[in-house]
């Protein structure tokens, strides 16, 4: 059985410069990035490399026609290498640059062309959640048949993820919020997972740990208060990356395909919605067992009796944070809750798997309705 395996080399610098530096960025390099990334970290160094904006072609999440449009651009380009430098969209689809990628994505993802690995990959993360630089998922909207996709295979880890805390300054707090919020997240589901190692399980208690102290203190002194926290938060997003890269996540991450296909809900807000409800259903059916020493973790970083209600807890913490909305305010109507329940059960096996225990459709469709 394996433990655990960490598959790019961790870096971590102060500053863009150094990393650009230390990287040696130029002709044979690719950077799929965004202008107003480029504008403040890459164009007053001078770098004379192959740029590639994403937010030409196309806005928002990863999606099959986007990712197809910038292959065609790409495919114009020579480079050996690609670098990867914002956040989760920009890096979900450099993972799939790395391969030999066909003219239509959606071939990869459902499994019609196997991966072949041709680039190296460099992945620079400008969000703290999504531990994407260190895990060979990549994630994406197949327009087609209106549902979000998973692609997990090793040829999609990175040579390098680099950490550079400066970047993330720029990350406007909504989405400084429900990017961390997907950090703490893939912490608990990962460490609760029937695939979770005492390996894994440090880095998702560490993980959870910092998020949640990082979140007392901002919810005390202020949403300013999270630059003086970003180090931070970048490693343990990394922490909490490398935990669900081997252990998986589970019932959240599932369910929240649903609103973020449907009605295009970033990643981390629509497994936001879920996140309490999910643990609060585990605690019902099986109290015994793994998901009590989740519960002394979450209770302890919180300074709250292990015994009470530590999801409603930690509710309270998370809405000083950012608050949640019900499922209607997204545009869902209650007719979508069996829709959406049957499209969990049919297309999220690879997430559902990894659930602390297993849910029945009744129970799908309590979360939906609890949530709606």
């Amino acid at each position: 059985m394996q433990a655990l395996r960490i598959a790019p080399r961790i870096h971590i610098f102060d500053t863009f410069k150094e990393f650009a530096d230390e990287f040696k960025i130029g002709k044979n390099d690719l950077v799929l990035t965004h202008e107003f990334l480029y504008e403040p970290f890459m164009k007053p160094l001078g770098i004379e490399t192959n740029y590639i904006f994403q937010e030409k072609y196309g806005m928002g999440e990863p999606s099959d026609e986007m990712i197809d449009a910038i292959t065609a651009e790409m495919k114009k380009i020579k480079f050996d290498r690609i670098i990867a430098f914002g956040g989760g969209t920009i890096i979900d689809i450099a993972k799939l640059f790395a391969l030999d990628i066909p003219d239509r994505s959606i071939e990869l993802f459902e499994g019609v062309v196997p991966p072949v690995k041709i680039k190296d990959l460099v992945l620079v993360p400008t969000t703290c959640g999504t531990g994407s630089e260190v895990t060979n998922i990549s994630i994406a909207e197949l327009k087609s048949k209106h549902i979000k996709k998973g692609l997990a295979v090793d040829q999609m880890y990175a040579e390098h993820a680099v950490l550079i805390p400066e970047t993330i300054k720029g990350l406007p707090y909504k989405f400084f919020c429900t990017s961390s919020v997907d950090a703490l997240i893939h912490a608990v589901e990962s460490f609760v997972s029937p695939k979770a190692t005492p390996y894994t399980e440090l880095f998702s208690l560490k993980a959870i740990e910092m998020i949640v102290s990082a979140y007392k203190q901002i919810a005390e002194k202020g949403e300013e208060e999270r630059f003086n926290l970003l180090k931070e938060f970048a490693i343990a997003s990394n922490y909490a990356g490398i935990a669900f890269g081997n252990a998986g996540c589970g019932a959240v991450h599932a369910l929240s395909y649903s609103i973020g296909g449907a009605f295009h809900v970033a990643h981390g807000e629509a497994n936001y919605q879920f996140f309490t409800e999910v643990f609060k259903m585990y605690n019902r059916k099986k109290p015994v067992g793994k998901i009590e020493e989740a519960n002394r973790v979450i209770a302890n970083a919180l300074g709250v009796d292990p015994s009470g209600d530590v999801y409603g807890a930690l509710e309270i913490l998370l809405n000083k944070i950012i608050a949640k909305k019900p499922l209607k305010e997204y545009g869902m109507v209650e007719a979508q809750i069996i829709e959406f329940t049957d499209s969990t059960i049919a297309n999220q096996q690879r997430l559902l798997g990894n659930n602390y225990v297993p849910f029945t459709r009744d129970e799908f469709i309590e979360i939906f309705t609890n949530l709606y």
